[in-house]
This record gives structure tokens, C-alpha cells and sequence, in this order.
């Protein structure tokens, strides 16, 4: 199986330890989101995979409405940097 990577979260973090910000969840939400889409070219009867990844799409959005409000040059940069189409 071919390997999906996962965006760097020292573009992210935004101090040394951070793992928790709205900025670094987004990466690693859209790093399994990608990898869960690539699963389910090749396995599309995976019901119980997407229901999961309709959610982690869903939880990624609602990150994504909230960085906007708080903090719009992060949120371009995200946006930007992960290739959404927002």
C-alpha cells in the first residue's frame, strides 16, 4: 500500500510543544483524511471507513469556520499550505 504522508506540523505549531492548536489538528485531520480517501478508492463497500471520514471532514470544517473567525491570516495560510478548496 502506498504510503500518504502527512503535513509537517512545524509549519503549523506555534511554539515548540504545541499539539493542540486549531492550526495543527487541521493538518492532521486533512493527513487522514487523505489517507482514508486513498483507502476508499480501492475498498468502496468500507461503509463503517466513511462514515468515520464524513466525520473527521466535518469536525476539520467546523475547525476550519472557527480559525477563520478567530484568526484569518492563519486560516489562509492552512488553507493555503494543505491545498483545501475553501
Amino acid at each position: 500500500m502506498s504510503e500518504v504522508t502527512a503535513p509537517s506540523l512545524n509549519t503549523f505549531q506555534l511554539h515548540e510543544k504545541d499539539t493542540g492548536s486549531s492550526d495543527v489538528q487541521i493538518a492532521l485531520l486533512t493527513g487522514r483524511i487523505n489517507y482514508l480517501t486513498q483507502h476508499l478508492t480501492k475498498h468502496s463497500k468500507d461503509h463503517s471507513t466513511r462514515r468515520g471520514l464524513l466525520k473527521m471532514v466535518a469536525r476539520r470544517r467546523k475547525l476550519l469556520d472557527y480559525l477563520k473567525v478567530t484568526a484569518e491570516d492563519r486560516y489562509t495560510k492552512a488553507v493555503k499550505t494543505l491545498g483545501l478548496r475553501r
